[in-house]
C-alpha cells in the first residue's frame, strides 16, 4: 500500500481538502492500495474541524468530506508515510525540518504540467481556486502512481 500524507499550515483548509479529493479519486477508480491522511506543520488548529469554506467547496463538487480533526505532523509520520505532500514552499521547508526525510517530501503540484504553490484560502478566501489546484495536483499524482 502507498500511504500519502497531505500537509498544510493548519490542517483545516488545504490538506483535508486534498485528503478528501484523493480519497474520492481513489475510490472512483477502484484503487485499494492507496491510503490518505493529512496533518499540519503548526499547532494553531490542533483538534479543530475542517474550515467551513473547505466543507462548502467539497459539497459543491459532490466530494465527501473525510471525518477530520486537525493534528500536527510528527517525526513518526516521516517514517510511516511513503509520500508527504505539502501545499506550498513554506510547508515543504517546515516538513523537512520536522521529519528529516526530505526525499519523501514533495509539493502537490510537482506532478502537474505547471508546478507551483497552492494558495492558502484562509488568507485569500478563494476556496474554489484552491479546489481547482488541488484537483489538478491529486489527479496528476494519482496518474503518476498508477502508471
Amino acid at each position: 500500500m502507498t500511504k500519502i500524507l497531505f500537509v498544510c499550515h493548519g490542517n483545516i483548509c488545504r490538506s483535508p481538502m486534498a485528503e478528501s479529493v484523493m480519497a474520492y479519486l481513489v475510490k472512483e477508480k477502484g484503487i485499494a492500495d492507496i491510503g490518505v491522511d493529512s496533518a499540519a506543520t503548526s499547532t494553531e488548529e490542533i483538534g479543530n474541524g475542517v474550515h467551513p469554506g473547505t466543507q462548502r467547496v467539497l459539497r459543491a463538487h459532490n466530494i465527501p468530506l473525510i471525518p477530520h480533526r486537525a493534528r500536527q505532523l510528527t517525526w513518526w509520520d516521516g517514517q510511516n508515510y511513503d509520500l508527504l505532500i505539502g501545499m506550498d514552499a513554506a510547508n515543504l521547508r517546515n516538513m523537512s525540518r520536522m521529519i528529516g526525510v526530505s526525499e519523501k517530501v514533495h509539493g502537490l503540484l510537482d506532478w502537474s504540467p505547471r508546478p507551483r504553490d497552492i494558495a492558502d484560502p484562509w488568507y485569500t478566501g478563494d476556496f474554489e481556486t484552491t479546489f481547482r489546484d488541488i484537483w489538478e495536483g491529486c489527479t496528476a499524482l494519482l496518474e503518476a502512481l498508477t502508471q
